[in-house]
């Protein structure tokens, strides 16, 4: 049983197509890295899954209990502290403060956010530490699902492969799916169990590769030469870098 299964997803953009026969499960506990050249409708895809944007067609159906989302930018509220920034979906169900504190205190700490930063604002924190944030803020709700769309793009690549290494342990640790969006083919195969690829012009998904091994456990140059022979010789891949501006992302 799938815990999110989109069937024939179709979304438009002022009378244009970006995406349209979309098929696509992903198992409990399963990761699965979504991948396509830029501008074929992969941040659109994820956010119809995720329900922010509802489809033109198709149908999105969700076994799950509770998902969150971590975006490319943090979004963090200004005016609240890390700790405040973390509870603050748990105000919002309902919690009380006292919970909600305990709550935010623990995903800080799956989240390798230190305790002596929480009561930091962000324009106090790096850019690190506010992705940190973002993602303690996702933990914060228990989820059993996540979507992430292109999280780590503006980090260095040191920072960004801490990141990975943390959604890699959390998702172990909690047992979570994720639909995790990315156009970098090195993060992919760190990070997922299975790679899906969309087509250039959003028409269905062009296929799929089951990695190797779980996330966590691959050796830096088994990643690197599953890439390299992705790119090298699998057909699947040559369009992977390519760029249509006229489309949405």
């Amino acid at each position: 049983m799938s815990a999110l299964a989109l069937s024939r997803i179709g979304h438009a953009y002022f009378g244009r197509t970006v995406l349209d026969h979309i098929d696509l499960a992903v198992a409990p506990g399963e990761i699965v890295a979504l991948v396509g050249p830029s501008g074929c409708g992969k941040s659109t895809l994820v956010h119809i899954a995720a329900g922010i944007v509802e489809p033109l067609r198709g149908t999105v159906a969700t076994r799950y209990r509770r998902h969150a989302m971590v975006f490319q930018e943090p979004r963090l509220l200004p005016w609240a502290n890390a700790r405040d920034n973390i509870a603050y979906p748990l105000r919002l169900s309902g919690a009380p403060r006292h919970e909600r504190r305990a709550r935010a205190e623990a995903a800080a700490a799956r989240a390798a956010f230190d305790a002596v930063d929480l009561d930091k604002y962000p324009v106090e924190l790096s850019g690190g530490m506010r992705q940190r944030v973002a993602i303690a803020r996702a933990l914060a709700v228990e989820p059993d699902f996540v979507f992430f769309d292109e999280p780590f793009t503006a980090l260095d690549a040191a920072l960004k492969r801490r990141m990975q290494d943390l959604v890699i342990e959390a998702a172990e640790g909690a047992h979570f799916g994720a639909l995790f969006v990315t156009h970098d083919l090195m993060e992919a195969a760190r990070i997922a169990h299975r790679i899906v690829v969309l087509e250039l012009s959003g028409n269905g998904i062009a296929g799929e590769r089951a990695l190797p091994g779980r996330p966590g456990e691959r050796e830096d140059a088994e990643v690197f030469a599953t890439v390299q022979a992705f790119l090298r010789a699998d057909p699947l891949f040559r369009h992977i870098h390519d760029v249509d501006e006229r489309r949405v992302a």
